[in-house]
């Protein structure tokens, strides 16, 4: 039991099974140096950098989920073979820069593998990986899959290696002339050509070695067979062996120079490396995240901390490091306000694993790990994390567990300050309660007087009421229900816990006269103060239950809400696209209907209406009528039925004023705009009350065309869009045809030549245009067009 700071600390990491955690990590790391990063697991520095790699791993962790297991495995540990390099003139096998090979080309899958949009991150760190792609090419060209040094290592190596293979084929070509030759085949053993010290021979009976001539290189085992050289092939051997040696130092200026290559980078590929040790640690944090589940909580400087739906991450893995996610969640907070939280309840009730998750987490989460709890969860990060947890009973030492905690307590007070989180359980316990009691609250007074936030669990009901006295001190009693005798392990904020020990023991099946009798030596105190705790639980029960139900009906009514939100702007929605559609309808309706009694009005004015003609202007305007009215049942008219000459009367077909000529039954001669008109009197409405024409009064003209004087025969388009322009160039042309102009101006611009291009071909399909020709000089040339206009 170390007394000093550091001491401390790294006990507190391994009481609170911090180590156990790297463990799991370390299993998912995929190479060897990852796993050594791994090992290196501690708090960060700052908040800026919990943050940062709290973001990192959510980053990883989508590239894991979408595109599994990032390419690492084919890495190589390099750092003992650079290392090697390092004295000048050493080189390596070719077996070893295949390893270099193969790292480089894992870094450039690699470095694709995190390139990815999602991950901004991670796609930034991935853009420093050098590819040092001419080391990978050299490297790739010399030395091939199974570690041999290629042909195209060097252009020497590669002569040399096909002059080997041109000598070999000549030598055998000549020894299987030898094994062939009708008088020396009893000479041979059996027709094989072999190998002995670099040089082919051939297996001769010794009983016929003067029949070969030649030199004896082996003999067999027995002594009947002999490895002779023929002296026909002595001098053929001769040459391969030198080429065979010049072979060999070819090779090694080969792996000499690759040596010098990876030297030259060796920097860099320890770097890439440590990069690469980084993204394998960020692997393996993803993987853990996903195991258990894991968010990136808030980091906040606010005070105090707010973990919802906590779980032991140890408890979601079974002893084999298998999930099992058969953690119960726990909510665990401290308000802002509070310095100390007293947890108490029963044995059972889990207050010992509320402590170690909170201390867990708190250590993972300043280590820039996820967490498996709620994502609205916030961790206020304290730079000290120390614990005193379990029984610290030290034989050798001769020391008690009370002695053991003692010594701790003692380390913990010369370490604690306004940046620690103090983990405290079953305080004031190990010795008389009265003295107990009193040490743990002197302990806690320290504690507060110090700054450090302090979560404690306790059975002394002498210090849950130091909760109740003392401000910045909270209760939080761990749920037991007493009608099934069994914890629930919930806990419940502002009130102290029951011990429950006559209850676990009888749930536990303990004789009842051996409860009735604890019952008694209770005393009634003890008995009312118990009764008071139970009662505080079942009313905090009620109300979480109350307040359950009321989060609910809440969260159902914002759903409504958002589903009639959602409903009534799907409808407006729906709305604007009908009455967009039907507004340019209608649009097209109106200019298609202007444009047919433009010609209408034409053909009047230019022709004497006779009664074809009247007939035919009478169906041409109904037409235009019930083109122009809705669809639907028609409307219903008030004719006019009684009809003086000169009342003015309203000819409904065109929606216009006219005077009444003459009558003649059910027909009409009407004076429409100068024009002699007939129709029925049914197409004629009257006024209320009845109105004449007095003398001198003209009527309303039917035609909706400007004076000569208005008229202007010039267009002005220039800066207009293609689609605002042409239906201006239609109406110009119309409006031109009326006023009778024979040549009209259109000024466009000149621009990028969209415009001017989209009016010459509007020009060329009208068949009212006769000719058209841009403007001379000093009408503006070609940003105007001139248009000619026919009868």
């Amino acid at each position: 039991m170390a007394a000093d700071g550091a001491g401390m600390i790294a006990e507190s990491y391994r009481i609170l099974e911090f180590d156990k955690v790297r463990e799991l990590l370390a299993d998912q790391a995929l190479t060897g140096f990852g796993r050594a990063r791994v090992q290196e697991l501690a708090p960060l520095a700052s908040d800026a950098a919990v943050r940062e790699s709290l973001q990192a791993v959510s980053e990883m962790r989508r590239l894991v989920e979408r595109y599994g297991r990032p390419p690492l495995g084919a890495l190589h540990d390099l750092r003992e073979l650079i290392g090697k390099l390092r004295a000048e003139g050493a080189w390596l096998l070719p077996e070893k820069l295949l390893q270099v090979l193969e790292t480089l080309e894992a870094t450039r899958e690699c470095r694709a593998f995190f390139d990815k949009a999602e991950a901004p991150g991670i796609q930034q760190q991935a853009g420093e990986l050098m590819l040092l792609q001419p080391l990978a090419r050299e490297l790739r060209e010399s030395i091939g899959p199974r570690g041999e040094i290629l042909d195209s290592a060097s252009f020497e190596l590669g002569d040399l290696r096909r002059e080997i293979r041109t000598t070999r084929e000549r030598i055998k070509k000549i020894l299987e002339r030898l094994l062939h030759d009708e008088q020396l085949a009893p000479a041979f053993q059996e027709q094989l050509i072999t190998d002995r010290n670099g040089r082919y021979v051939l297996p001769v009976r010794a009983d016929r070695r003067s029949q070969v001539k030649g030199f004896v290189h082996d003999e067999s085992a027995s002594g009947q067979t002999l490895y002779v050289e023929p002296a026909q092939t002595l001098e053929q051997n001769n040459e391969l062996r030198s080429l065979q040696r010049e072979e060999q130092r070819e090779e090694e200026r080969i792996l000499l120079r690759l040596a010098a290559a990876v030297r030259q980078q060796g920097p860099i590929l320890l770097d890439n490396q440590q990069r690469l040790a980084e993204f394998d640690y960020l692997h393996a944090a993803a993987r853990f995240s996903l195991l258990v589940a894991g968010v990136a909580p808030q980091v906040s400087q606010q005070p105090g901390f707010a973990i919802r739906e906590a779980r032991h991450p140890l408890l979601l893995f079974d002893k084999t490091g298998q999930p099992t996610q058969q953690a119960i969640p726990i909510d665990l907070q401290l308000a802002d306000q509070v310095r100390t939280l007293i947890i108490s309840g029963p044995n059972t009730g889990g207050k010992t694993v509320a402590l170690k998750t909170v201390g867990l987490l708190h250590l993972l989460v300043a280590s820039g790990l996820h967490v498996p709890c709620h994502p609205d969860s916030r961790f206020c990060l304290y730079r000290k994390v120390l614990a005193d947890i379990g029984d610290e009973q030290s034989i050798e030492e001769s020391l008690s567990t009370f002695s053991g905690h003692l010594l701790h307590l003692r380390s913990i007070l010369q370490l604690a300050d306004a940046q620690s989180l103090v983990l405290l359980d079953e305080i004031g316990t190990g010795t008389d309660p009265h003295e107990g009691g009193a040490l743990a609250m002197a302990l806690l007074d320290e504690l507060q007087a110090a700054g450090a936030v302090t979560v404690a669990t306790t059975h002394l009901n002498v210090v849950k009421g130091y909760a109740l006295l003392h401000d910045g001190v909270e209760n939080a009693a761990v749920e037991f229900d007493s009608r099934t005798n069994a914890p629930t392990y919930r806990l419940h904020y502002g009130i102290p816990g029951g011990s429950g020990a006559l209850a676990i023991a009888r749930r536990m099946e303990f004789p009842e006269a051996v409860l009735q009798r604890a019952d008694r030596y209770r005393g009634e105190d003890e008995q009312a103060g118990g009764s008071v705790i139970e009662e505080l639980n079942r009313l905090s029960r009620e109300l979480a239950a109350e307040r359950d139900s009321a989060s609910q009906a809440r969260h159902e009514a914002r759903q409504l809400a958002k589903r009639r939100d959602e409903l009534l702007q799907q409808a407006g929605a729906e709305r604007a696209a009908l009455l967009n559609q039907a507004r340019g309808e209608a649009e097209q309706l109106v200019a298609r209907t202007e444009r047919q009694l433009k010609q209408l009005l034409k053909r009047l004015d230019t022709q004497p209406p006779g009664t074809a003609q009247q007939a035919a202007a009478t169906g041409e305007l109904r037409q235009l009528r019930s083109e122009l009215q809705p669809e639907g049942p028609p409307l219903q008219k008030q004719a006019a039925t009684e009809l003086k000459t000169g009342e003015l009367v309203r000819f409904l077909p065109l929606n216009t004023e006219a005077e009444v000529v003459r009558i003649d039954g059910r027909q009409v001669e009407l004076n429409l705009g100068g024009k002699k008109l007939r129709c029925r009197r049914d197409d004629l409405r009257g006024y209320q009350p009845r109105r004449f024409r007095q003398a001198g009064q003209s009527v309303t003209r039917v035609r909706n065309r400007k004076l000569e004087s208005d008229f202007q025969p010039k267009l002005l388009l220039v800066g207009a869009r293609v689609d605002d322009a042409l239906p201006q160039l239609e109406r110009f042309i119309d409006d031109a045809l009326l006023h009778q102009q024979r040549q009209v101006e259109v000024v466009h611009g000149a621009g990028e030549g969209i415009l001017r291009r989209a009016v010459r071909d509007f020009l060329a399909a009208n068949r009212a245009v006769t000719a058209f020709h841009a403007g001379d000089v000093a009408q503006g040339g070609d940003n105007v067009t001139i248009v000619e206009l026919g009868d």
